[in-house]
């Protein structure tokens, strides 16, 4: 087991594991005293994990209740938020209470929100069950939800009291799942750690969780709010996140920041802000470990989307430029110039 320190405003630790859930209620005591806790989760995780989370919780003296919504991107949206919330209220939860994530990104991310806001914040704790949550979404204090304009376009920076990453869950995680956290342990890789690819090749998951979320706990603590370097880890997202909402989330979060990153080394090396092409390793990488890396869709459709990304400021928007596998700068670049980018990103 290995524990971090993320030295944030309200400092956090992340302890990682395997089989953690059974004792959950041990390791929480110690940030949160008994009390009322409600558990979000989502409707595959509440079958396998839920139970078990919530005895552990009990026989630590919590007095337990759950909120289960279905499954899935498509959840993460204001209906949900609101329903939650209501939830909330008529459980009499206070802001002395906590809630607790039990799930993937869509569950952290949603939890997370919800903490963030009722009751103008409540502590919480993320216990992340996919790949793609423990490296990433369930660290750093990102919480939001989706509009209909885009992804994550409403949300708040809130910290949790505890991340718990038990890396047994991913033991029941299908194909689909574990290639989205495959995806985002390479933009790591590529963006701080070119050695790091030879571990995920080998599904090293331990020292793969620790050294993603080392990389990430160094950027979060240099720009807690995401203005600076902590872009860095957007490598692939701002054309992911138009692959995603252009297939209406049939292509999933992974796959779709698999291809984005690919499309943006590209565009970044014929847009002349880089001197070395890493879309053809990339390229081979990412096939070899099985990702489908065609784009259907054209620069029109994803300039549309890119235009709401969070990176853009006045009439630039912030990219992330590979100067090797292994490192990164940002590099802002007119929104005029932007469609160019993406055109540039796409041609082959």
């Amino acid at each position: 087991m290995k524990k971090f320190v993320v030295s944030t405003t309200t400092p956090y630790d992340i302890i990682i594991g395997k089989d953690l859930i059974k004792d959950a209620g041990v390791y929480i005591h110690t940030c949160i005293p008994p009390c009322k806790v409600c558990v979000i989760t989502d409707s595959t995780v509440n079958n396998i994990y839920a139970q078990v989370l919530l005895t552990s919780l009990m026989e630590h003296g919590y007095q337990t209740s759950k909120i289960v919504f279905p499954s899935g991107e498509h959840s993460k949206n204001l209906s949900t938020y609101s329903n939650i919330l209501e939830a909330l209220a008529d459980e009499g939860l206070t802001r002395s209470d906590a809630i607790i994530a039990l799930g993937g990104g869509v569950v952290g991310d949603m939890a997370g929100f919800v903490a963030a806001t009722y009751m103008r914040g409540i502590p919480y704790v993320q216990i992340p069950t996919t790949y793609m949550s423990a490296i990433d979404a369930s660290v750093g204090g990102k919480t939001g939800i989706n509009l209909l304009c885009g992804k994550n376009l409403a949300g708040a920076f809130w910290q949790p009291a505890m991340v718990l990453c038990d890396y047994k869950t991913f033991d029941s995680l299908p194909p689909v799942k574990l290639m989205d956290g495959i995806a985002e342990a390479v933009k790591s890789a590529v963006v701080s750690e070119e050695t790091l690819i030879e571990h995920i090749k080998a599904n090293n998951y331990e020292y793969v969780i620790e050294r993603c979320v080392s990389i990430k706990k160094s950027v979060v603590e240099a720009d807690e709010r995401d203005i600076g370097l902590r872009q860095l880890l957007n490598f692939g997202h701002t054309v992911g996140h138009g692959i995603e909402k252009l297939s209406a989330f049939s292509i999933s979060h992974g796959q779709a920041v698999a291809k984005g990153m690919v499309v943006e080394a590209r565009a970044a090396y014929k847009s002349n802000l880089t001197n070395v092409d890493i879309s053809a390793p990339l390229t081979e990488i990412l096939t070899e470990m099985g990702f489908d890396l065609s784009v259907t869709y054209t620069a029109d459709d994803l300039y549309h989307y890119a235009l709401m990304d969070k990176k853009i400021s006045g009439d630039k928007i912030t990219m992330v430029v590979p100067e090797f596998i292994g490192k990164c700068r940002l590099q802002k670049i007119s929104l005029s110039e932007l469609r160019k980018f993406i055109e540039l990103g796409l041609e082959k």
